[in-house]
C-alpha cells in the first residue's frame, strides 16, 4: 500500500505529515527550523527521499536545506555542517546572486516602477522550489525579485536564468502586495525545453528553449486597476495549474477571474462561471480528472478571509465556468482564515486526495475528490505551503 507525505511550510517552521494510503491516521513531524519562515518545500519526483525546503529570517536572510531521508534530517547542501549555525551575514555557499547582464550584454540591475522611479533589484527570498521532472540534483528556484534560478548540483550552486529578466518587458513588472515574486513554477512532462513561470505583479511567461528566451502568455487578461488593462506585461497572477497528462492546458487564479488556456498560455479566456467571488490565491487539478479543478474563493482583494465566514472550496467537474460549494467538515461560521497560492495540492491515489493549509494553522484533506473534509491537524503556525508526495 502506498504512503502519503505531506511537507507543509508555515510562519514558524516546517511539518511533515505521514499517513498510510487509507489516510485515517497521521503522523507529524516537526517543527523543523523552528522559528523560520518556511516558504516551500517539494519533494523530488526522482528521488521520494530528496526534500527542498526554503528557510527565511529577517535576520539571518536565506537558506536552502535539503533532505535525503524523507525530511528525518537536513544539511544546507555545499555547507560544512561546523559552518551551518545561523549567522550574519548569511553563509557564503548555498546563496544566489543576480548575473550582471542577460546574454545581450545588457545590465540588468534596476527595474522601474509605475511612477517610473528606479530602483535597484535585490534578492530577498526563494518563494518556490520546483525539483526537475527527471534528476533528483536539478531543481529550479523562484525568488524575490522575480527571477529564475536553476541549481544542477543539488542546491550548491546556483545560476540565474537571465533571459527572462532580460526580457523587454522588465521596466513593466511591479511588486504585488507580497512583493514582486516569481512563485510558480511549472515544468512540461512531454518537453524538457518548455518551463511555464508566473510573476506578481507581472504576469505569465514560458520559454520553449530551456530558459533562454521568453514570451509573455498573458493575452486575454484584463487588469482594469493597472493604466493599460490589456498590457503584455503588467497583471497580478496569483497561480497557475497544469495537469501532467495535457501540458497545454493550464488553468490560473489570477488577482480577480479564474482562466483557461488551452494553447500553452498563448490565449487565455475566463472561466469563473458561478463562483461567488472570482478573487482567490489557489487552483490545482484533480490528480486522475484533467478537467476536475478546485479553488478556495476569498471575499476580496482587501478582505482575506471567506465570504460570510464560511470555509468553502469550490469544484469544477467541466473545466470551469460551473461550480459547485464543497462544505462537509469544513467550518460555516466565524472562520477568517485565508489559503495562500501554494498551500494547495493533490496525491495520485487511485482515491485522489486533496490538501490545504490555512493562515489559521489548519491542514485540511479530503480522501473522495472534495466531497467531505477532515483537519488532519490543527494549530500550526500560519501555512505557508502544502505539498503532497505520494510514496511506493
Amino acid at each position: 500500500m502506498s504512503n502519503v507525505r505531506v511537507l507543509v511550510g508555515t510562519r514558524k517552521g516546517a511539518f511533515i505529515l505521514t499517513s498510510d494510503g487509507k489516510r485515517d491516521n497521521w503522523q507529524v513531524s516537526g517543527p523543523h527550523f523552528a522559528g523560520w519562515e518556511i516558504y516551500h518545500m517539494k519533494g523530488s519526483p526522482v528521488d521520494p527521499d530528496r526534500i527542498y525546503a526554503s528557510q527565511t529570517s529577517g535576520w539571518f536572510g536565506q537558506i536552502l536545506q535539503g533532505s535525503n531521508d524523507g525530511g528525518k534530517t537536513w544539511f544546507q547542501p555545499g555547507v560544512k555542517p561546523e559552518d551551518a549555525t545561523p549567522q550574519w551575514p548569511p553563509v557564503k555557499s548555498n546563496r544566489f546572486a543576480y548575473d550582471a547582464s542577460a546574454e545581450t550584454g545588457k545590465p540588468l540591475t534596476t527595474h522601474q516602477w509605475y511612477d517610473g522611479t528606479q530602483h535597484p533589484w535585490e534578492f530577498k527570498r526563494v518563494w518556490h522550489l520546483e525539483p526537475s521532472l527527471t534528476d533528483a540534483d536539478t531543481v529550479y528556484a523562484g525568488v524575490e525579485d522575480a527571477a529564475l534560478f536553476r541549481s544542477t548540483d543539488g542546491g550548491v550552486s546556483w545560476h540565474e536564468l537571465p533571459g527572462l529578466r532580460g526580457h523587454g518587458t522588465g521596466p513593466d513588472w511591479q511588486p504585488g502586495a507580497g512583493g514582486m515574486c516569481l512563485h510558480t513554477i511549472i515544468l512540461d512532462p512531454t518537453n524538457p525545453e518548455r518551463i511555464y513561470i508566473a510573476i506578481s505583479a507581472a504576469g505569465a511567461f514560458r520559454t520553449d528553449d530551456g530558459g533562454r528566451s521568453w514570451k509573455p502568455i498573458n493575452k486575454g487578461l484584463v487588469s482594469n486597476m493597472t493604466p493599460n488593462p490589456t498590457a503584455e506585461v503588467g497583471h497580478c497572477v496569483h497561480h497557475i495549474a497544469m495537469h501532467p497528462s495535457r501540458p497545454d492546458v493550464l488553468f490560473m487564479q489570477k488577482h480577480w477571474d479564474v482562466m483557461r488556456s488551452d494553447n500553452a498560455g498563448d490565449n487565455w479566456h475566463e472561466i469563473s462561471g458561478n463562483l461567488p467571488t472570482d478573487f482567490g490565491f489557489v487552483i490545482d487539478v484533480h490528480a486522475h480528472e484533467p478537467e476536475t479543478l478546485y479553488v478556495v474563493p476569498i471575499k476580496s482583494d482587501s478582505l482575506h478571509f471567506p465570504i460570510d465566514g464560511k470555509l468553502q472550496v469550490y469544484r469544477s467537474r467541466t473545466g470551469g465556468n460551473e461550480w459547485e460549494a464543497l462544505t462537509r467538515g469544513l467550518p460555516q461560521e466565524n472562520c477568517y482564515v485565508n489559503v495562500l497560492r501554494d498551500a494547495m495540492s493533490v496525491d495520485t491515489l487511485d482515491d485522489c486526495g486533496i490538501y490545504f493549509g490555512t493562515t489559521g494553522g489548519q491542514v485540511y484533506a479530503s480522501t473522495n475528490g472534495g466531497d467531505s473534509w477532515s483537519a488532519i491537524v490543527h494549530d500550526l503556525p500560519a501555512v505557508l505551503s502544502v505539498e503532497v508526495q505520494t510514496l511506493a
